[in-house]
């Protein structure tokens, strides 16, 4: 049998939410499971298992950072295990902002367990930060076409309010900044054609110079020995591929806890490097959920990948011979999961 080629994509926050409570059921008494529920445990921390299994989803327990990153981490992990090695050859990796550590364990830059102390520890980092938060705008109408001139528009609407760019999600843009430069900005927004601009709870200014804490603390607290070099290329949040014989560990480790702390994250260049450089048969996006999918999408739209010129392409294109596989949804989980 010929394997296909895919590339793996790990979510970051806001992926797990009350739909994927349960999640971890079918993983139960996976020996990685155990151990991260042994690692928090000896921290004092209840455990994924009880965070799962929880009968309600509670924004304040399951999306707060030092809940949320472990159990996004977790998912992904689990997920990424799932594939069937017999039918998939994972070519390269790669992941959006907190998926980036999700993305270091699966291609194999580091361990499941140093994988997994990296995201816990990070989900508790990222709370240290200056004043600020997160703004999402969507940039493409429901053709999902590209729209350079509105992108440029409203990145220059963010510069004259002290905002940046924090995360490139193709047809969307995660604006970062103070609560006043946030404040000021969302008024004077250009119309847009989608949604109006949303705050996302809970969220600190990530991908910008005010998280230079959270740096300092991971800088401090995770060590360079426990990076190796990948395995399969590694696609970071500015399109470099981080190549087996080619990676200094200490260099992945800089660039993990400085420049992808404090710099923008572009995912949709990630997404375009993957298809360009590895042009695999599927992209496979682990779970927790499938939300990141539309930025996915929106990308191949963009890049005009198979085809794809707009929404209605790629919706037809899933629906006769899904190009973008979710694990998160259970009926393209099982085109790719190993049979058990």
């Amino acid at each position: 049998m010929v394997k296909q080629s895919v590339l793996v994509v790990c979510p970051g926050r806001g992926t797990y939410g009350a739909t994927e409570l349960g999640t971890f059921a079918r993983h139960a008494g996976h020996p990685d499971l155990t151990l991260f529920d042994t690692m928090r445990a000896a921290n004092g921390a209840p455990t994924l298992s009880e965070l799962d299994g929880a009968g309600k989803f509670s924004s304040a327990l399951h999306a707060s950072g030092k809940n949320a990153a472990p159990l996004i981490y977790a998912a992904g992990w689990l997920d990424f295990l799932a594939l069937d090695p017999a039918r998939f050859e994972v070519v390269a990796v790669t992941g959006n902002s907190m998926g980036w550590y999700t993305a270091l364990a699966c291609a194999g830059a580091v361990s499941a367990e140093h994988g997994f102390a990296i995201a816990d520890a990070m989900g508790t980092n990222s709370g240290h930060h200056g004043d600020g938060g997160q703004l999402l705008v969507s940039i493409v109408g429901e053709d999902w076409r590209d729209a350079p001139q509105l992108r440029a528009e409203v990145l220059a609407r963010a510069a004259k309010h002290d905002a940046a760019l924090s995360i490139d999600l193709g047809g969307m843009l995660v604006l970062a900044g103070t609560a006043a430069a946030l404040d000021a900005l969302a008024p004077d927004l250009p119309p847009l054609p989608g949604r109006p601009a949303m705050g996302l709870a809970g969220h600190g200014p990530f991908h910008t110079p005010l998280m230079a804490e959270s740096s300092r603390a991971a800088l401090a607290g995770l060590p360079p020995e426990w990076f190796g070099r990948p395995q399969v290329p590694l696609i970071d949040g500015t399109g470099r591929i981080w190549r087996r014989h080619s990676t200094d560990p200490a260099a992945l480790h800089a660039y993990t806890f400085t420049a992808q702390i404090l710099e923008p994250y572009d995912f949709a260049t990630a997404i375009a490097v993957g298809i360009k450089e590895f042009a695999p048969d599927r992209i496979v996006l682990v779970g927790p959920g499938d939300t990141l999918g539309g930025a996915i999408g929106q990308t191949l739209v963009r890049e005009g990948w198979l085809g794809i010129c707009d929404k209605t392409a790629f919706s037809a294109r899933q629906a006769a011979d899904p190009f973008l596989i979710a694990m998160g949804r259970a009926d393209q989980r099982a085109l790719v999961e190993a049979s058990q």
